[in-house]
């Protein structure tokens, strides 16, 4: 029951940071400035972040980070996703919206709110995961869109954020049935692209692996490190640099760690039609009747 309390309040403070997080998202604010605050507002409520806020814009779709004194800022054409995730005692939460700057996607920002809500509606013991993902592709082309085929939600874990089952955003024979107690976040993309993404060279966003040997001494201090601060969970380059300045010296010791598969790169993910791509998140928890919104 424990474990349950540590996940609702995960929850509860993802809830509340994204909302205050909409403030954040103007013309000409810093993407550095965006995701250090969202993530010092989380370890202010007494939490960590589950991974490091996300800041992805327009065609970008996720896993985009600020670099270390990154000076980027944000236009007044941009659709902006904030994907942010909180840990309390282990227990993880993941939650994500968009907004448009523009005022001209206000349509594909509502196909991916109006197919969570949709998924939400849908999830209940015995459920199969593809007819959710089903329901989230259906809601989605309503709107005369695309989802993106090879992005999903996923099952959530304690100290475990992709816990090995998906909920695809198309239909699919994905015969696994929801049960009672598990915890997914469900994140619906939309698309006026190709309705898939693909690999960026970029890749801000890390975590520890497996274990292996590596020669670099600053290497070995890397991973002290991050087990010491962040565990199995994903972690910033950026919050390397702040302990270890050295840019060469981190680079160098990234390459050997990723060479070596002690860590693990999430490279920045593109739409790979270059078309505008909005998201909504949510985590939830599958009761006997349906499923609780744990991050509304």
């Amino acid at each position: 029951m424990e474990e349950l309390d540590n996940f609702r309040q995960a929850g509860k403070i993802a809830s509340k940071i994204r909302n205050e997080s909409k403030g954040l998202v103007m013309v000409g604010a810093s993407f550095l400035d965006i995701a250090e605050t969202i993530e010092q507002m989380i370890h202010d409520e007494g939490a960590r972040p589950a991974f490091p806020v996300n800041i992805s814009v327009n065609e970008i779709a996720a896993h985009y980070t600020p670099e270390f004194e990154a000076e980027g800022t944000l236009g007044e054409k941009d659709l902006v996703k904030i994907d942010l995730g909180v840990e309390v005692n282990g227990a993880l939460s993941d939650t994500a919206h968009t907004i448009d700057l523009s005022g001209d996607y206000e349509k594909l920002v509502t196909a991916s709110q109006e197919a969570l809500e949709n998924a939400i509606k849908t999830i209940k013991p015995g459920v199969a995961v593809g007819e959710v993902g089903g329901v989230v592709e259906d809601t989605i082309r309503k709107y005369g869109y695309k989802p993106i085929s090879n992005l999903s939600g996923h099952m959530i874990k304690s100290n475990e954020l992709h816990a090995g089952i998906d909920i695809p955003n198309i239909r699919t024979r994905d015969p696994y049935q929801f049960k009672e107690g598990e915890i997914f976040a469900v994140e619906p993309f939309a698309t006026n692209g190709a309705g898939h993404v693909e690999d960026l060279e970029q890749v801000e966003i890390f975590s520890l692996y497996a274990p292996s040997t590596v020669r670099m001494r600053q290497s070995r201090k890397i991973v002290e490190f991050a087990l010491k601060n962040f565990g199995m969970l994903p972690f910033a380059e950026r919050w390397i640099r702040k302990e270890f300045p050295s840019k060469l010296l981190v680079s160098a010791a990234l390459k050997e760690l990723l060479q070596s598969q002690m860590v693990r790169g999430y490279p920045v993910l593109r739409e790979s039609g270059k078309g505008m791509v909005a998201q909504t998140e949510h985590t939830i928890l599958v009761t006997n009747d349906g499923c609780e919104v744990l991050t509304k």
